[in-house]
């Protein structure tokens, strides 16, 4: 009977480290194992190549090679450079410190660099006759043209304009704007829209001519194949002056002669008499007197002389 009695508690025994253990298999399934930790390799710093200045670099002064370098930074500022050739020659807005990065805000850019050396930036009125139907688009070349019309109240020799007349001033001028449009800029499809004025990169000692011919007169733009390398010299105005006005010019086959006789113009009396010009014919002088010794008799138109 103890037997017996011994037996049952250990099964009972059992049973019970058999639920501890379930229990407890239950409790650790519950429980995720922490992650493995997770080594960090240290990483290069990220370096990029930036464009800064070696010395003072001056307001309005093209910047020189040797006023530039290169240094490894480890952020890019917002319109740095990378290349220094992308940077000589261009012109400081501000003045720029030493070893500070050069960026394109502190740049002349845009419009003003167009403009080559020698030129400047000059507007003139226009309409849609005088542009070509507005078919003018920025980076075209022109020929210029301005018409001056005889102000009837000024009349006499001391009045500036005393005929109208059409001339040639300047040929072979770059069209830098179109009305509200730069080369390089805007929809094509709106260049001719409410345009009124152009913008040419005229030659700085003809600034002057274009700005009296503008505002005294009517300016008109004469568009040219870009490969058409003629153009009207300084030295062909002096030849301009010599050559005779008429309404019957025909170039000579040379390209130049075509140039130097628009320059010289026509006037409105020549237009509007539609004939060729009218030649001198050289009349024979009356014939030279003869000193005769005597008594000169006068017969039907015929001198005769006759001796004392």
């Amino acid at each position: 009977m103890t037997h017996l009695n011994l037996t049952k508690i250990a099964a009972g025994a059992l049973i019970a480290v058999a639920l501890l253990l379930g229990l407890y298999a239950w409790a650790l399934s519950r429980h995720t194992a922490p992650p493995a930790p997770v080594v960090k390799r240290a990483t290069p710093e990220a370096a990029f190549p930036v464009v800064v200045a070696t010395r003072l670099l001056p307001a309005g002064a093209p910047i020189a090679g040797d006023g530039l370098r290169v240094v490894m930074l480890p952020m890019r500022p917002s319109g740095a450079f990378s290349d220094a050739s992308l940077v000589t020659q261009r012109v400081p807005l501000s003045d720029i410190g030493a070893n500070v990065p050069v960026l394109e805000a502190q740049l002349s850019s845009g419009f003003a660099e167009q403009v080559a050396p020698g030129e400047r930036a000059v507007a003139v009125h226009i309409d849609e006759a005088s542009a070509v139907g507005n078919r003018i688009r920025p980076g075209n070349f022109v020929d210029v043209f301005f018409t001056l019309k005889r102000d009837g109240a000024s009349v006499g020799p001391n009045a500036e304009i005393t005929r109208s007349q059409t001339r040639l001033l300047l040929s072979r001028v770059r069209v830098l704007a179109f009305g509200n449009t730069a080369s390089g800029a805007g929809n094509p499809a709106r260049y001719g829209v409410g345009v009124h004025t152009a913008v040419l990169a005229v030659p700085t000692a003809d600034v002057d001519r274009l700005g009296l011919a503008d505002s005294a007169g009517h300016v008109l733009l004469a568009l040219r194949n870009p490969r058409d390398p003629e153009a009207l010299e300084p030295a062909a105005r002096e030849r301009a002056a010599a050559v005779v006005h008429s309404s019957s010019r025909v170039g000579r086959g040379d390209g130049t002669e075509a140039s130097v006789q628009a320059e010289t113009g026509v006037s409105l009396s020549e237009l509007s008499a539609g004939t060729a010009p009218v030649r001198t014919i050289a009349r024979p002088g009356p014939r030279p007197i003869r000193s005769v010794a005597g008594i000169e008799v006068i017969r039907a138109g015929q001198m005769q002389a006759s001796a004392n």
